[in-house]
């Protein structure tokens, strides 16, 4: 009989599942609201499975530490709301985020600078950014009730039971019912299936690809590449900092030419990798990092079918999928956003740019609600002494 696989390697595959799982759908939609075809919204897909998963190999194999990299799923949800006049000028913005993230690993001061950032702020511009996306499942529940409900209901059973699988089984289901639509009207078409990268020549001449990239940035740096060491460190691992920004910026950078949009290091599914449960002993967990870096690439062959079986579904119905996923995230960029009393009015005024939605000078609202934050911080810091913001 063959051996059975070993602790790392199932929970190696079980961290790969769970990240694909949870936020496909988040990518795909954030992708095509900034102008992609669904041959570039799947090319994108595909190589941000590639890149991740070549990235997380490398750098678990070079550090023997636990260290897996994802997509920004943060970063999709910003792209879903953002502004953006052209695909090319979107991968132009893309490319700018692989650079900057680049930039953090040879340059220090740019990472102090980002660190200066009150992450309250950067919390309720990403609470304002995923606002429209979470209303979806209620939304899609009202227009499709006998296809979005059953999504629902498994994703709130087993939010009880076993909260890890919830967001994946959801997806899974959504899956099954999406094939089971496209086999009902002839299916997909075989071409559509093979995976394949389409490059995309980036525009830099607009101003919108700052107004874009700088939030992506940001973006992903406070919800992804920050917590992500610190899910490491709470299992007793110093990561390297420079190495990590240096492999997942050269591969956003990269991969960005085929649609690929941000990859980073990942943060919730890291403890999957990273815990005891991979293994007893710490020394051998890089084993699972490893084996899920392989199983990224692996899902890689499927990326366009997924993408392909996607388009074909009711945009309700994927919505709806993406938003329940990112309920959890919601709830916890506004608690963090919401912590101190005094802090309260700056984030109220961020997070209301951040989902108002207006574009100025082709730059869309997040950018500002940044602008607008740091700017209603800086004027609660000249209070005068005494004065009392009341909650």
């Amino acid at each position: 009989m063959p051996a059975a696989p070993s602790s790392t390697t199932v929970a190696g595959l079980v961290t790969a599942l769970v990240g694909f799982l949870s936020s496909f759908a988040v990518v795909l939609t954030g992708l095509r609201a900034v102008g992609a075809t669904p041959g570039q919204a799947a090319s994108g897909l595909v190589v941000l499975s590639l890149t991740m998963g070549i990235a997380t190999v490398l750098l678990a194999q070079r550090t023997r530490m636990p260290i897996t990299v994802a997509w920004s799923t943060p970063g999709a949800a910003l792209l879903a709301t953002a502004a953006a006049p052209s695909w090319p000028v979107a991968v132009a913005a893309f490319v700018l985020v692989g650079a900057l993230v680049l930039l953090t690993a040879g340059w220090p001061r740019l990472g102090s600078a980002i660190a200066a950032i009150p992450p309250v702020l950067a919390q309720a511009m990403l609470a304002g950014v995923l606002v429209p996306l979470c209303l979806q499942p209620v939304r899609s529940a009202l227009e499709m009730p006998w296809l979005v409900a059953p999504v629902v209901l498994v994703w709130a059973v087993l939010l009880r039971f076993s909260p890890r699988w919830a967001v994946p089984a959801a997806f899974a289901l959504t899956l099954g019912i999406i094939g089971w639509l496209a086999w009902r009207e002839g299916g997909v078409p075989a071409a559509a299936l093979v995976p394949t990268l389409e490059w995309t020549t980036p525009d830099f001449a607009s101003a919108a690809v700052i107004g874009l990239a700088l939030p992506l940035f940001l973006v992903t740096m406070a919800s992804q590449n920050v917590p992500g060491m610190a899910v490491l460190a709470a299992h007793g691992y110093r990561a390297p900092w420079r190495p990590a920004m240096a492999v997942t910026g050269a591969g956003t950078v990269l991969g960005a030419p085929f649609g690929g949009h941000a990859i980073n290091l990942a943060a919730i599914s890291a403890a999957l990798a990273a815990g005891p449960e991979a293994d007893a002993d710490p020394g051998r967990r890089y084993r699972a990092a490893r084996a899920a870096g392989l199983a990224y690439v692996g899902f890689a062959l499927v990326s366009a079918a997924v993408a392909a079986l996607v388009v074909t579904a009711p945009a309700e119905l994927p919505a709806a999928a993406a938003g329940l996923a990112l309920w959890p995230v919601l709830a916890s960029s506004l608690s963090g956003a919401l912590a101190q009393p005094e802090d309260r009015i700056p984030v109220v005024a961020t997070f209301l740019v951040a989902i108002s939605g207006i574009t100025v000078g082709g730059i869309g609202s997040a950018f500002w609600s940044l602008v607008v934050g740091l700017a209603f911080w800086a004027w609660s810091r000249t209070r005068p002494e005494g004065a009392v913001v009341s909650a």
